[in-house]
C-alpha cells in the first residue's frame, strides 16, 4: 500500500475503537495471530500507552503474550496517568506524540514486515497532543485503512456510525466493523446490532471476539483465533451464518 514516504511492501491496518475497554487490543492480537499463523511477519505499534508505570506490561505485551512471541512490539511514548495521550502528555510534562512520528515508524516497520498493525488509545479522535491531532491525522498521512471495534450492546450503533462518519468526512477507508466482546448469552439489544451495525457503519461486520478471548492462554487463544474473524482479516468466521444465528 501507498503511505507516506512511498509504496512499502507490506499492509499497514489502523486500529481504532468507538470508546474504551471494548476489546480494542484483544482484536489486535487476533488479527495478528491469524496473520502470524499465515505466515506473515507481523509488527504492532503503540503510539501512546497511558495508564501505566514504567516497566509494567502495556498492550503490546498483552498482544505479544496472545499472539505469539514472533510479533514485533514497538511502544512509542508512555504517560503514567489514564488519560487522553495529549492531556497525559501534558499533565506528566513530557512531550507528546505527533501524527508524522506514527506514520514514520509505522513505515519504518513496514519496510521489514508483512503487517503492521497500529493500535491507537481509546477512539478514533482522542487527541495525541494540544493541538487536536488524532489517530485519524496518522491514518491519513499512511494512507491505511481503518478497522473499528465496536461494542456489542446498547449505545454502539451511536457510537459506531459517528466514528464511520467521522473516517468519511477525512477521506478515510473503513477496513470493517469488528464486535469486540461479544457475550456468551447476547440480548435482545444485542442480536439487533448484529443486523444493524453494518448499516450504520457503512462496511461489513468482519469479526466477533467472544467476551474473555482475553483471559485465555497465549496457545489457545491463537488455535481459537481465526474462527472469530471473517476472510477479510484471513479468518474463517462466516458473518452470514452469524446474522442468520443472532440477527
Amino acid at each position: 500500500m501507498s503511505g507516506a514516504s512511498g509504496a512499502t511492501r507490506s499492509t499497514v491496518l489502523v486500529v481504532t475503537g468507538t470508546g474504551t475497554e471494548i476489546g480494542k487490543t484483544v482484536t489486535t492480537a487476533a488479527v495478528a495471530a491469524v496473520a502470524v499463523a499465515a505466515g506473515r511477519s507481523v509488527a504492532v505499534l503503540k503510539p501512546a500507552q497511558t495508564g501505566l508505570a514504567p516497566g509494567e506490561p502495556g498492550d503490546v505485551d498483552e498482544v505479544v503474550r496472545l499472539a505469539g512471541p514472533a510479533v514485533t512490539p514497538v511502544e512509542l511514548a508512555r504517560f503514567p496517568e489514564p488519560l487522553a495521550p495529549g492531556t497525559a502528555a501534558a499533565r506528566a510534562g513530557l512531550a507528546p506524540v505527533r501524527p508524522g512520528q506514527v506514520a514514520e515508524a509505522a513505515l519504518k516497520l513496514a519496510a521489514s514486515h508483512d503487517l503492521v498493525l497500529v493500535e491507537g488509545a481509546g477512539g478514533l479522535l482522542v487527541h495525541f497532543d494540544e493541538e487536536g491531532a488524532t489517530l485519524a491525522d496518522a491514518a491519513r498521512l499512511l494512507g491505511a485503512p481503518v478497522l473499528v471495534v465496536a461494542q456489542a450492546g446498547l449505545g454502539t450503533l451511536n457510537s459506531t456510525q459517528l466514528t464511520a462518519e467521522a473516517l468519511r468526512a477525512r477521506g478515510l477507508a473503513q477496513a470493517g466493523v469488528v464486535i469486540g466482546s461479544w457475550p456468551r448469552e447476547p440480548g435482545l439489544a444485542e442480536r439487533c446490532n448484529v443486523g444493524d451495525l453494518p448499516g450504520v457503519a457503512g462496511a461489513a461486520l468482519v469479526g466477533a471476539v467472544p467476551a474473555g478471548a482475553g483471559a485465555l492462554a497465549g496457545a489457545a487463544f491463537r488455535e481459537r483465533a481465526a474462527r472469530w474473524l471473517g476472510p477479510e482479516l484471513g479468518g474463517s468466521w462466516d458473518g452470514a451464518g452469524f446474522a442468520r444465528r443472532f440477527g
